[in-house]
């Protein structure tokens, strides 16, 4: 199996609008498939800066100068940029989510499909773990976060079930957690159910609200005027955000007005609406399915 198949490929490529001696971002790394694209795109003296905070992802480098893999977190994509000494780019790729080689290593726990301990870091050396949030979470901090990244409905009992558990012994690996809460799990349900604690505790995890608002704010500093900004997320929570951003500029959508009561706009919507995968790619990748592309250009 492919590291992680690159979604809506095309779609990226034409939204990034590449030129050939033009600076590109690539925010999200994984298997590379969304880089290698972009250089096929660059001439000689194009270049391209990728970031993953997952070690994994830089077995994936292909042999290119024009490349600089940076192996951090998107948030810090301004600071290595000046260090770099990169002003303005052409445009910012972000594929946002978790990578299929995530999901399909056990013992990352990402996946509801394997018993596994639960970790859920895309940063591995980061100390918080899914497990830590479990276990030393109080109530209202667990209620928050199921609700707010999760959007589960029954949060009170989920986590009631929870904070009873792990008196008796800490909670550890995915199986353990799961019959923990298979009282307020609907039957016939169960999947997307879990899917959504899973989620919650992914999110809380790798601090991924706080890190995408970083990383668009970033964005709009360091794209030149007529620079793209391509993002795809794969849930609601994320998709409101960029959506709000893109828009506005900020992430409540509220509109902003200048001193003469004309609206502010940071970037043209290039897509009014987002693009979501054919049907004969979500057939080839069914974890495209969700995908959310989104694009503007900066004004």
């Amino acid at each position: 199996m492919d590291y992680h198949q690159p979604v809506l490929l095309k779609e990226c490529l034409d939204g990034l609008r590449i030129k050939p001696d033009g600076v590109y971002v690539d925010v999200t790394f994984g298997g590379g498939g969304h880089s290698k694209a972009i250089l096929e795109k660059l001439g000689p003296k194009g270049k391209l800066f990728a970031f993953d905070q997952d070690k994994d992802a830089a077995n994936n480098l292909p042999a290119d100068e024009r490349l600089t893999f940076i192996p951090q977190n998107f948030m810090y994509m301004k600071n290595f940029l000046r260090m770099y000494e990169v002003k303005q780019v052409d445009g910012i790729l972000a594929d946002l989510g978790v990578s299929s080689h995530q999901f399909d290593i056990a013992d990352r726990g990402f996946s509801i499909r394997f018993e596994a301990e639960l970790d859920m870091r895309m940063n591995q050396a980061s100390k918080k773990t899914a497990a830590t949030v479990l276990n030393e979470y109080d109530e209202n901090q667990l209620k928050q976060i199921f609700r707010s990244y999760g959007e589960v409905d029954n949060a009170y009992k989920l986590v009631k079930l929870i904070t009873d558990a792990r008196i008796t012994q800490p909670i550890t690996n995915t199986e353990q957690l799961k019959n923990i809460i298979a009282p307020c799990t609907p039957k016939f349900k169960d999947h997307q159910y879990l899917a959504k604690v899973f989620q919650a505790l992914r999110i809380e995890v790798n601090d991924e609200m706080d890190v995408l608002k970083e990383m668009l704010k970033q964005a709009l500093e360091v794209l030149s005027v007529g620079g793209r900004l391509v993002v795809m997320s794969y849930h609601s929570l994320e998709d409101r955000l960029v959506k709000n951003f893109i828009k506005s500029g900020n992430f409540e959508g509220e509109a902003v007005k200048d001193f003469y009561g004309n609206i502010a706009r940071p970037f043209e919507l290039i897509t009014r609406k987002p693009i979501t995968p054919s049907d004969e790619e979500i057939e080839k990748n069914s974890r495209s399915r969700s995908a959310k592309l989104r694009v503007a250009e900066k004004i």
